[in-house]
């Protein structure tokens, strides 16, 4: 019989967090499972917490403040008794059913995430999103079908090498999907539909900014040459450009190499530098874990 331990961070979600536990244990009974629902109130200013706490047969833990969605997460990892662990949110998008489909590969994979078909959200974000997407795949280097979907199954084992590196916010879905890809892990990638969100939602468009630095600062950490190499190059043809302009209003007036061509040559070495440093901390990073 296999394990499962389901975390469900919970911030203002009175109107929607009973549905979602009641599909919940209704979808869970039908599969040959052990299992336990784990619900972390992130200081909700809601009713939420007294909703919860009327619900029979969890575990709840409550934060004093609010630390964020990703903190919400690592409270339930630290509480969870089972290796299998479930992440489901709270505000009625993910479907229960997606979860037998899921459990089918525990045993070879230690992630197994949710790829949404079809979903694009809201309009406003689709830019951003994309733009994210597209930074996550160049970065690392491969395909990410969806990067920061919420329905996931991870290992608890594997999730705690790398817990400290990952963030307390929104963006704890991405930068431990890419971290699980730099530390070799096994990673499956299933098909899902989702609900249309119930209630508001708390993203902000200064979530979607803390997102691109923390992708930014993960994919420095592991694979920094991605990040300075192309700065470095974009500078290079910045001073050649700059020079080739010196040279020839030189030829027209006397002039020297301006100072904006030494300011870019000299930046562009410092990058550069810089990026094989950062490369041989990341080495030297790997090696040490090993």
């Amino acid at each position: 019989m296999k394990q499962l331990s389901i975390i469900i961070p919970t911030h203002n979600e009175e109107k929607t967090i009973n549905q979602v536990i009641d599909s919940l244990k209704n979808e869970l009974s039908k599969l040959d499972l052990d299992f336990e629902i784990i619900v972390i109130n992130d200081a909700s200013t809601d009713k939420s917490k007294e909703v919860i706490e009327n619900i029979s047969g969890i575990r709840v833990f409550h934060h004093l403040g609010n630390k964020g969605y990703g903190a919400s997460l690592k409270t339930g990892i630290q509480e969870a008794k089972f290796n299998n662990l479930l992440f489901f949110d709270a505000d009625g998008q993910h479907k229960p059913e997606h979860i037998s489909e899921l459990l089918q590969y525990t045993d070879d994979f230690d992630l197994i995430s949710g790829s949404r078909v079809g979903y694009k959200g809201p309009i406003v974000r689709q830019p951003g999103k994309r733009l994210l997407g597209w930074l996550a795949n160049y970065l690392n280097q491969q395909k990410i079908p969806d990067i920061n979907c919420g329905l996931r199954i991870v290992k608890k084992d594997k999730i705690l090498k790398v817990s400290h590196l990952l963030c307390d916010g929104f963006s704890f879905s991405t930068t431990s999907l890419l971290m699980f890809l730099n530390e070799g892990f096994s990673i499956k990638y299933v098909p899902i539909t989702i609900d249309k969100r119930q209630g508001k939602s708390t993203v902000r468009p200064k979530h979607a900014l803390d997102t691109f630095i923390f992708v930014l600062r993960t994919i420095i950490m592991i694979n920094p040459l991605r990040v300075f190499l192309p700065v470095t190059g974009i500078l290079v043809v910045s001073s050649i450009i700059s020079f080739v302009t010196d040279m020839f209003q030189s030829y027209q007036t006397n002039l020297h190499i301006s100072t904006t061509t030494l300011f870019l040559s000299l930046s562009s070495l410092l990058i550069f530098f810089f990026g094989l440093i950062a490369d041989q901390i990341s080495t030297l990073r790997k090696e040490i874990k090993r």
